[in-house]
């Protein structure tokens, strides 16, 4: 880790004593992960610019040259920075980083296959589920029986102040289905140019600042939230994820030169899930990932209406689709969505308070 190098300069110059800091290490975990995706993004997308989309859609022929797999660039930046600047000892560091590795090759091996089919067909839901429910179950047992971890596997409600609900051992199982949920959530979301990764962007900012305050116990206390022991270096990883995430977006903006694909909305979900879990604010999840959950109800929606009666409630699913046929153009739908998560990213934050 850079920053314990850097500390132990401290006989050079007493100022080397600020990489102690976790603010001091998150911005430049920010700053670093950002600026590795502003240089090397030009060459990714060069590189994958023989791996184009698949045409799904008929309104979205002109984006069938766009390339896609470009969630390595998030990958790759993230780990570098956090490599760099997070605490390597701390098991939560670890979690977050077998959790984008594990769903990043899922990802990769789905996106792999549906270019080589030149179809929107995959590795097999069947599969794929199973490969999100094998690391949630992992995390879930890691952090149940860890010896020295001591997590708490309750669950705090929002809005009210003593009321926890144990689950136990059965908190693996909880955990499993979170990261299966928010996984398909965040893939299901990425449809529009910047929609995904920009809702990603406020979550992880919201999970951040959380995991901070959470990791402190004098703040944890104040706040009435749950203490976790080690929290705060999570708030490293949100940093250089925040820098990728603004480093991607600097590209897979309107109109697109990349797509993330597979490879980066599925680890990204699963991400945010187990963000949740660390920072024990999982049913905050409603809230902070609003829009995910409107996507992800809309296509089961869709599904049992048409079963169950032969209609289609929406035009086209996921939603952001059905937005967009009705002829809002599709920037607007993007940013209008960016200030409905915004908006539920703050909604979030004021929850801790009000108890």
């Amino acid at each position: 880790m850079l920053a314990n190098w850097l500390c132990s300069l401290t006989f050079i110059w007493f100022g080397f004593n600020v990489f102690r800091y976790i603010t001091v290490r998150a911005v430049l975990a920010t700053f670093t992960s950002l600026f590795l995706s502003i240089l090397i993004g030009p060459v990714l997308i060069k590189k994958l610019k023989n791996f184009c989309h698949p045409t799904l859609l008929e309104f979205k022929e002109n984006k069938s040259k766009t390339p896609t797999m470009g969630g390595w660039l998030i990958i790759g930046t993230t780990l570098v920075s956090v490599f760099l600047w997070a605490d390597l000892e701390n098991i939560y560091i670890w979690l977050l980083v077998l959790v984008m590795t594990w769903l990043g090759v899922f990802g990769f091996w789905d996106d792999y296959l549906k270019l080589k089919t030149k179809s929107h067909k995959g590795m097999r839901p069947a599969v794929k589920i199973i490969g999100q429910a094998a690391i949630g179950f992992i995390v879930g047992f890691i952090l149940y029986y860890h010896p020295t971890l001591g997590f708490n596997p309750s669950v705090a409600m929002p809005f009210l102040k003593k009321v926890v609900l144990p689950l136990g051992c059965y908190y693996i199982l909880f955990s499993t289905f979170i990261l299966v949920a928010t996984s398909n959530a965040v893939n299901l979301t990425d449809g529009m140019d910047g929609l995904a990764i920009g809702l990603i962007l406020m979550v992880v900012l919201a999970y951040g600042g959380i995991a901070y305050l959470a990791g402190n116990v004098n703040f944890a206390t104040y706040l009435n939230i749950f203490y976790v022991r080690g929290a705060g270096e999570v708030s490293i990883f949100c940093g250089a994820l925040v820098g990728s995430s603004l480093g991607f977006l600097w590209y897979n903006c309107f109109p697109a030169q990349v797509f993330m694909g597979d490879v980066g909305s599925l680890p990204l979900g699963g991400i945010v899930g187990l963000l949740s879990i660390i920072v024990k604010q999982e049913i905050s999840l409603i809230f902070v990932g609003g829009i995910f959950v409107a996507e992800a109800l809309s296509v089961i929606l869709q599904v049992i209406f048409f079963r169950t009666r032969g209609k289609r409630i929406f035009l086209m699913t996921p939603i952001h689709h059905h937005f967009e046929l009705t002829g809002l153009p599709e920037t607007k739908v993007v940013v209008r969505f960016w200030i409905v998560g915004l908006i539920l990213a703050l909604f979030t934050a004021v929850t801790l308070k009000i108890r």
